[in-house]
């Protein structure tokens, strides 16, 4: 903390001293050009010019003082004015730097009290980002191969990173979770492309958005396409519009001609995601859809996660979907109950920068997200989601044509009670804890078979389980409870270690593989 303010009295020192040399160089020049004669005539009879101090001498007795007087000033501002635009702009340049000099301080101010609060409590820490410069309101010319952002709304507030000092090793037991850095910026990404509807997901992100300072919306545009275009250009300066600069067709074989789109929206993913942490130099990001309308929540449930995903090495995201979010297989009353999964759902999801540096070197060229569930890339890692989903699509069109649409996600259940999850307790998400007590859960449930549940023969209100024992036999009996049944790398949707929990006919469901699980089988796919 003496190091942010021995920088901030140093900026301080810097402005006023600017300010000082500006003052005292304007009244300089002000008595020099007020004692010097006009230009290009030196004195009486004396000038550079022949007859130039006749000519002088003629107009002062012509004038007489008075004139002379008036001319003399106006002489003097002509000669001054192009000065003053030079003196002008350094000023405009020192003012610049005294605003983000301010905002710098009032952040710096605001962690120390929020450091005195919390003396007791010992959290991980993430270089903190400080203002820059903000960019300005001119579109930056980007041609095919340029790497920057085409910025066409200037970002609230631009941050970059800062180095802090490190970690301390802490045990991960003794780690309070429950109290997120209210510093911590997190920016949300929006992909977008040719949807004009993305207005809907805009809307509930600004609505319920309690910061835009500690909450900066980007919007990446692919496609060019207009109308979109001029939707997002309305929002002003309340987002961040940069546009993707390729939109040429990529080169593909013959038989993947179809899934063009698919390759453009990779392409469009990791542009994106280089923007954010590259460019713009965040350390986290929550991608969303021009797709997905998110709940009144959204906001809070990634705050609250951040501290535990940055803790915790076998998570490598955060999610706000339920695959299984149906209504009726949900419990309505556990709003705020949250799970690990083995499943990279996607769909509203938060990644650290140092997964991406990860991931970025070795990105796909297309089918991003299926890449994404391999065990190369997950690496034995799981994900947070919900029980009740955070976000929702209403994105019927698109490259997938429609897949699962009307089948599964136009019924996902929206959130619609706010849970102030960053004043409860999370630590049991951490996988030493949920490891023990979920498979306790799980395996201490009763063994019942699906005929028992459809005929409404069992007695109880559950947890109830129910054992698979093959690919074949898992979706056969997901089908048959209303569960999505597909798998990906032989690990079903939502599951966790094997087991997908769920709601069927009121009582809670575990799906599971015989005890004793040990990993999975990846021709299940």
């Amino acid at each position: 903390m003496w190091c942010h303010w021995a920088m901030v009295r140093k900026k301080g020192s810097l402005i006023l001293c600017g300010a000082f040399v500006f003052v005292a160089w304007n009244a300089l020049l002000l008595l020099f050009l007020w004692g010097r004669p006009p230009i290009g005539r030196l004195g009486e009879g004396g000038g550079a010019e022949p007859g130039a101090g006749e000519e002088w001498g003629a107009g002062k007795a012509k004038m007489g003082g008075a004139h002379g007087l008036a001319g003399e000033v106006i002489r003097l501002a002509e000669e001054v004015e192009s000065e003053l635009e030079t003196q002008k702009k350094l000023l405009k340049q020192i003012q610049g730097h005294r605003e983000l000099w301010e905002q710098q301080k009032e952040l710096i101010k605001r962690e120390s009290e929020d450091t005195k609060d919390d003396k007791k409590v010992e959290e991980p820490k993430r270089p903190q980002q400080v203002p820059a410069v903000p960019l300005n309101h001119k579109t930056l010319d980007v041609t095919k191969h340029d790497t920057r952002a085409l910025l066409v709304t200037p970002p609230h507030l631009v941050m970059k990173e800062e180095k802090l000092d490190e970690m301390k090793e802490i045990s991960k037991n003794e780690v309070d979770l429950t109290k997120p850095s209210s510093q911590i910026i997190i920016p949300i990404l929006v992909i977008a492309c040719d949807r004009v509807t993305v207005k809907r997901s805009l809307d509930k992100l600004i609505q319920y958005r309690p910061s835009a300072e500690l909450y900066p919306i980007i919007v990446s545009q692919d496609c060019g396409h207009a109308d979109t275009a001029r939707v997002i250009g309305s929002y002003g300066s309340q987002i961040t519009h940069i546009s993707q600069p390729d939109l040429a067709d990529i080169p593909v074989r013959p038989d993947h001609r179809k899934f063009q789109g698919y390759y453009k929206i990779a392409r469009h993913y990791r542009w994106a995601l280089n923007q954010v942490f590259n460019v713009f130099a965040y350390s986290t990001v929550v991608i969303v859809e021009d797709d997905l309308e998110v709940a009144p929540d959204f906001f809070e449930y990634f705050r609250a996660l951040y501290p535990i995903l940055y803790s915790d090495p076998t998570l490598w995201c955060i999610s706000a979907w339920n695959d299984n979010g149906r209504d009726g297989l949900v419990d309505p009353g556990k709003a705020d109950l949250l799970y690990r999964t083995d499943f990279f759902p996607g769909l509203g999801w938060m990644l650290l920068k140092e997964a991406w540096a990860e991931l970025e070197p070795k990105w796909p060229k297309a089918f991003w997200d299926d890449w994404m569930r391999h065990p190369e890339q997950r690496k034995e890692r799981s994900c947070i989601r919900p029980e009740i989903s955070r976000t929702i699509t209403f994105g019927r069109k698109g490259v997938s044509l429609g897949q699962f649409f009307d089948q599964y996600l136009r019924y996902i259940k929206l959130n619609t009670e706010f849970v102030p999850f960053t004043k409860l307790d999370l630590s049991y998400l951490v996988r030493e804890r949920y490891d023990e007590n979920f498979n306790k859960k799980v395996y201490s449930a009763p063994l019942v078979k699906v005929e028992e549940l459809q005929q409404g023969s069992l007695k109880g209100s559950g947890p109830f389980r129910v054992q698979y024992s093959s690919r074949d036999s898992f979706k056969v009996l997901a089908r048959n409870l209303g569960a999505m049944d597909d798998l990906k790398s032989g690990v079903p949707r939502a599951g966790y270690r094997g087991v997908v929990s769920f709601i069927s006919r009121g009582r809670r469901i575990y799906l599971a593989p015989p005890e004793g699980w040990t990993k999975y089988d990846t021709s299940w796919s």
